[in-house]
Order: structure tokens, then C-alpha cells, then sequence
């Protein structure tokens, strides 16, 4: 049977820190299977997996070396049919997350390309120095340093956008496309109903030159034969078959390309993946900088890509966090007094938008950002290498730590906390300790405490993924922003065949009255996070901290 995306949610599971059941401190496929109830209760159509191919997870499995493969860590290819199977009888279908972009160097095609075959050599970007043996452009890696790794043996460079680890695929070599293709049927064949593209939007490289404006990304980023060569993978693959619903990790792009992405009749991918919203406490692009989130720049970006989106018949992933991401209830909420309120109100935000919302797994019970206060306990390669930049750059190691922890990818890997028992029901107590440390919190955040307390988070989130389900006019309304120049109120209607939406949420700690507040008389408040209902009364709004509410008519 045919899903429609515009109804569906997706729950995003990071395997690695999901659930164990072998007891050697990493999560596994088998910890999935067991969490399906779980997930089921929830309400979530989809489930996304982070890549658990054969790796050697320098990059936490997205340096790929056998797509075909189970990396043994996390089980066998029977684990991965009886998860598929098991989701199933659920009416949960499963997304797998494809990287494409490049290759773990431990690959096939790369060890064969180093051994010299030039079929192979072609599946890569191997170029020859500038004159004065120095790398040939100035681009710079996403993980720090440059994007180019010399070898020796040829006396060229390979390209790598990312760890020097993971060489990135040349797609104009027609050869590589068609091996993508083939991996993309193998799992269709399997029965796998989603795919998630990792920084797809950087497979079409442009000019190999020196970047004098930037690190380089103008010239791998938006690329001129992105749209075809997408079109051409629909074609080959997804397709051909109606059930499969697809989302590109789009990185740095421009809202203009997402209208061809994710536009209704361009036959490229389903939806798209942006994040211009998740840099409003960036300076820039500069991620490694402590500034105060800016709510101005945050309603006017998300307002942007929700209106201009819908002129064009395209569709948004709406979401606040994921692997790569800090946990939004420490970054735009409150991990104290207020937790359980913010958790719901940025909920809230996301999922009354025009666009498939995203859970990332422990965003349902309001998980907050590491407690750790040593780099020792950081696994993330992008933030080890950071902190020593940091310092390279003159700061000091306290206060390049503390960049880290707010930061830090690590923030949303920390173990999926169960219950209060030690390792947080992640993994048996007397099993290996944890690949990485287990929030102390989760004494009192944790899914079993969640699920017997009808007021949780987890229940408000379970509320909000089947009101999608039940109105209409969130899954296909138009969108129109309110309180665009608020400096406390996130607020917009939704509009769909004479149904109306209201959504008012007050994004801060304290106290607020809104003035201008819409007239909500004949409209029912069908969610709101506090238990006393209050309404606009002559315009004016008393909010209470963080109080979210969304009234339909």
C-alpha cells in the first residue's frame, strides 16, 4: 500500500548507541528488533538507520567499505531481514542511510585504484600538485585541514571533502554511477522502503581551483550536474517503485535548488534535509564559536524554506536535531526548570509544520546534551580534531573544551537511556562498558519513567505524530508566519479546504504577553503542554514559560 510522506513521521535510530544486546558496550540491529514495540507505540511510520555497513568507523560508519555488507558489530544480513520483516508486521517500514559521496579508503575500488588499475583510479579524483608540490587547490576538509591527501606512489593527490579516510567517488566517471544503482537495487530487493542520501548535494564536483573567498565549497556544493544526475538515480532506482519516499542531506545549499530536489514533479527525491536553521549560533559558517542563538534569524530562516517551499510544490524534512547535532532541549530549551515544557514546545514547533517531521531517537523523552568535562571522553573525530585547532589557533584548552560540549556531534550519540539502572538499560550492567559515556541524567530521564506518565514528553510527542494523521491541514495546509517580528513568539496558521491551525509558542523561560495574539473564539485547542487552558483575550496573550498551544477550527 502506497504511504503518504506528507502524513508520515520518521524516527532516526543512531545503531551504534540505540540498544545492546551482546553486551560488548555497542548497540546492534538486534537491540532494534527488540525497541520495535517501543517505536510501534510511538506512532512513527518510518524507521531510519545510520549506516551499519562493513566500516571501519573512523567516521561512525559513514566511511562506507562494503555496501553490501553487515559490519560484524552490529549483526549479520538475517538480523537486518528479520528487522525488516519484524518493522513490518508493525506497519513501520525502514529508510536506510546511503553515503555516496565518498568511500571509506579501505573500500574495494580505493585499494584497487592505490594498487594502480586505472579503471579505479577514475572512481576517485587523484590530481597532480600545483607546481610547487602543494596540494592542487586550497580546499579544506569539513573535519579540518586540507581536503587533499598526497600519495607518494603516483606523486598526486586524492580527494577527501571529509576524513582523510573516506576519498570521495567521481560521479561524472559513468561507471561509478551505475555501481551506486546497483547497491540501491540490492536493497530494494530486500524490501527497504527509504533512503536517506548522505551530503548528496556535493557528488558534482565543479572547478578544481583555489577558492581565494572561501574553503572551497562554492565549487563542490550545488554542482552542475547534481539535478541529472539525481534524476538519472530515480530513474535507475527509487523510481520505479511508488512506496520507496526518499530525503537528501542537502549540505550548504541554496533554497533554489531544493525547488528541483524535492519539487512534486521533478522526479529527483522525495524531500530534503537543510540546515541553515541549525547554524543561527554559528558566526557564519563558523561552528567552533560560542554565540547566543539568534531568534530573529532562526523564525525568518524556517518561515523562508516553509513558505518559498510550498510556492514551488516542494517539501521540506522538518526537524530540530539528529546524529550530527546538538540535542535541541539544551540548545534552544531549558535542562532545568522548565525541560519537560521546552521539549514540548519545540516539538510542537516542528511538528505542525508543512513538511515530514524527524524524531531523532531520545528526542522523544527530552534527552539533553554529554555532561562530560574531559576531552578524553569525546569520541567524535570532527571534535578531537577541533580542540586541538582551537588551541592551535590560541585558545585555551578549557575554553576549547568548552566549545566542544555545546558543539560536539557527540551531544546527540550518547547512549539511548532506557532506565535508571547503570549503564541506563543501554546495555546489560555487567556487559562492556559503554562505547561512549551514558549521560548521569538518565536517573531521571528515561524512557521507562516516560512511559508510565501520561503528562511525559514522550506522550506529547505521541499526541503530536497522530494529529498529523488526523488533520489534514497539517499534513497538505499552506503555511502563513505570525508574529514574524516578535522577539519571543514562534507563531504561523495553517490552512487547508476551509480547516484552520493556530500555533503559538513562546520560546523563552519566562513570562510574556503577546500583543497582537490572533482571536481564537470558535477554534479548540487540540495540544498544548500546559494542563490549564489560557487564551488571547482583546488580542493580548499571556503566555507562561515556553507555553506552546495549537488551536483548530
Amino acid at each position: 500500500m502506497k504511504r503518504d510522506f506528507r502524513k508520515s513521521t520518521v524516527y532516526q535510530i543512531y545503531p551504534k548507541s540505540f540498544c545492546d544486546t551482546n553486551g560488548d558496550g555497542l548497540g546492534d540491529l538486534r537491540g532494534v528488533i527488540n525497541k520495535l514495540d517501543y517505536i510501534k507505540e510511538l506512532g512513527v511510520d518510518y524507521i531510519w538507520l545510520t549506516p551499519f555497513f562493513v566500516s571501519p568507523q573512523n567516521d561512525n560508519g559513514y566511511d562506507v567499505e562494503d555496501y553490501y555488507n553487515i559490519d560484524p558489530r552490529y549483526g549479520t544480513m538475517a538480523d537486518v531481514e528479520e528487522l525488516i520483516a519484524e518493522a513490518d508486521k508493525r506497519g513501520i517500514r525502514l529508510m536506510f542511510d546511503m553515503v555516496f559521496n565518498h568511500v571509506s579508503t579501505n573500500h574495494e575500488w580505493f585499494q584497487k585504484a592505490m594498487a594502480g588499475d586505472p579503471y579505479y583510479k577514475d572512481f576517485f579524483f587523484f590530481r597532480k600538485g600545483k607546481t610547487d608540490g602543494s596540494a592542487p587547490t586550497n580546499w579544506e576538509s569539513k573535519f579540518g585541514g586540507s581536503a587533499w591527501e598526497y600519495v607518494e606512489k603516483f606523486d598526486e593527490y586524492y580527494l577527501h571533502l571529509f576524513d582523510v579516510t573516506q576519498a570521495d567517488l567521481n560521479w561524472d566517471n559513468e561507471n561509478v554511477r551505475k555501481e551506486v544503482q546497483k547497491i540501491l537495487r540490492f536493497w530494494m530487493d530486500k524490501g527497504v522502503k527509504g533512503f536517506r542520501f548522505d551530503v548528496i548535494n556535493l557528488i558534482s564536483k565543479e572547478a578544481f581551483e583555489d577558492d581565494t573567498a572561501g574553503d572551497g565549497r562554492r565549487f563542490y556544493t550545488d554542482g552542475p550536474n547534481i539535478h541529472k544526475y539525481l534524476k538519472e538515480l530515480n530513474e535507475a532506482t527509487f523510481g520505479t517503485d511508488a512506496e520507496i519516499v526518499t530525503v537528501g542531506e542537502m549540505s550548504s545549499t541554496s533554497i533554489e535548488n531544493c525547488y528541483q530536489y524535492a519539487g512534486r514533479d521533478t522526479h529527483e527525491l522525495s524531500m530534503v534535509f537543510s540546515f541553515h536553521h541549525l547554524k543561527v549560533d554559528f558566526m557564519g559558517n563558523e561552528k567552533w564559536v560560542l554565540v547566543p542563538v539568534d531568534f530573529g534569524k532562526l523564525k525568518h530562516i524556517m518561515f523562508e524554506w516553509q513558505t518559498k517551499m510550498a510556492e514551488h510544490n516542494a517539501w521540506n524534512a522538518v526537524f530540530w536535531c539528529n546524529h550530527d547535532q546538538p540535542r535541541p532541549v539544551s540548545r534552544f530549551g531549558d535542562e532545568g526548570k522548565y525541560w519537560k515544557e521546552s521539549a514540548k514546545m519545540l516539538g510542537t514547533i516542528v511538528h505542525c509544520l508543512r513538511g515530514t517531521p524527524y524524531v531523532y531517537q531520545g528526542e522523544e523523552i527530552g534527552m539533553t546534551n554529554t555532561d562530560f568535562t574531559d576531552i578524553s571522553q569525546f569520541r567524535d573525530v570532527e571534535s578531537l580534531n577541533y580542540y586541538q585547532i582551537l588551541q592551535d589557533k590560541g585558545l585555551s584548552a578549557s575554553d576549547a573544551l568548552r566549545i566542544v560540549q555545546i558543539h560536539s556531534r557527540d551531544n546527540g550519540r550518547t547512549p539511548m537511556q532506557w532506565d535508571a539502572s547503570e549503564y541506563a538499560g543501554f546495555t546489560a550492567a555487567d556487559g562492556t562498558e559503554p562505547w561512549i559515556g551514558v549521560n548521569s541524567n538518565h536517573i531521571r530521564v528515561n524512557a521507562a519513567e516516560q512511559l508510565s506518565d501520561p503528562d511525559s514528553i514522550f506522550h506529547y510527542y505521541r499526541k503530536l505524530i497522530a494529529l498529523r494523521k488526523e488533520l489534514d491541514v497539517i499534513a497538505y495546509g499552506g503555511i502563513t508566519p505570525l508574529a514574524e517580528k516578535d522577539p519571543c513568539v514562534f507563531a504561523y496558521e495553517r490552512e487547508y479546504d476551509g480547516h484552520k491551525l493556530i500555533v503559538a509558542c513562546n520560546f523563552y523561560g519566562k513570562d510574556y504577553e503577546w500583543k497582537g495574539a490572533p482571536d481564537v473564539s470558535g477554534y479548540k485547542r487540540v495540544i498544548g503542554n500546559y494542563s490549564a487552558e489560557t487564551t488571547p483575550e482583546n488580542g493580548v496573550w499571556k503566555m507562561r514559560p515556553y507555553e506552546a498551544a495549537v488551536w483548530y477550527r
